[in-house]
């Protein structure tokens, strides 16, 4: 059984884990700022974030980070903000994001915790490099983490709702096509490693853990936790050390009384590492997906 290290604690939840210049960079929940924390633990506030829940990062192929919210907006070099698309009409807010290596940007939206039987309003909408906007695909139960594998060709995304992995293949032209079920696993923020598995949050028997599953289900590995993950991500000096964002989110309590106690009681929330056997599919270069 491998156990988890204790990177960093303290915090109220983290989120869209990235490996990033040699830190592990995040989304910090409850306190509108992006941290960056390295391999000994030491973190910095590296720009401000957004209120609430349900924003994430990633980087376009020049380095300008984008991030998700009500809109979708561009850090520029100078420390300016600047809306980076018009997202509005398709979603009511954007959760996750995932650039691939043509620079297309996937984000996802339509997060409603009580959407009633059967509903399923999630969408993913499409950035072009040449700022175009488009919808590519809908009826996602809670759209969650995305991965794009290394050669662009493929689409996973977590939909947390439904207990599955989504595979979609990408045209040349992004559009997203033959929808598929890659693996019945729930997820939240997924990565993918260089043997093609996935690792992503479970809670099998209401036990939280992290698996590496790979393509059809199989589990073939899991790390117990003792509190539920909220992202993972490969990175490290050789891209095999896995981070697991974890804080005391409790199922049997509403959505409101968990938001409530963890930003306003003892922060729970920490980063985990633990070693993987495969580095980040893709290494060294950037991530895909989170």
């Amino acid at each position: 059984m491998t156990e988890p290290h204790t990177l960093t604690a303290g915090l109220v939840i983290g989120e869209s884990a990235r490996w990033h210049d040699g830190r592990l960079w995040f989304a910090h929940w409850g306190t509108q700022e992006i941290v960056a924390v390295d391999l000994d633990g030491e973190t910095e506030v590296v720009g401000p974030g957004q209120p609430g829940l349900g924003w994430s990062i990633d980087w376009l192929p020049d380095g300008r980070l984008l991030m998700t919210g009500q809109g979708l907006t561009r850090r520029e070099p100078d420390g300016s903000s600047t809306t980076h698309a018009d997202l509005s009409g398709m979603a009511d807010g954007w959760n996750e994001i995932v650039v691939d290596g043509r620079g297309n940007v996937y984000v996802n939206g339509g997060c409603d915790f009580d959407p009633g039987e059967g509903i399923a309003p999630g969408v993913i909408a499409l950035v072009t490099p040449d700022g175009s906007v488009r919808k590519v695909a809908e009826d996602i139960a809670f759209p969650n983490g995305m991965v794009v594998t290394p050669d662009n060709s493929t689409l996973v995304i977590a939909e947390s709702f439904a207990g599955r992995l989504t595979a979609f293949d990408i045209a040349a032209d992004g559009n997203l096509s033959n929808r598929r079920t890659w693996a019945d696993r729930p997820g939240d923020g997924i990565c993918m490693d260089a043997d093609g598995a996935i690792w992503c949050s479970a809670m099998d028997d209401h036990t939280p853990s992290v698996v590496r599953v790979r393509e059809g289900g199989e589990v073939l590995q899991r790390i117990q936790l003792d509190l539920p993950c909220f992202a993972c991500m490969l990175g490290g000096d050789d891209g095999t050390t896995l981070f697991m964002l974890v804080a005391d989110w409790r199922m049997r309590d509403g959505f409101q009384d968990n938001i409530r106690r963890l930003t306003t009681g003892p922060r729970t929330g920490k980063i985990l590492t633990a070693p993987a056997p495969a580095p980040r599919a893709g290494w060294p270069g950037p991530p895909v997906g989170g």
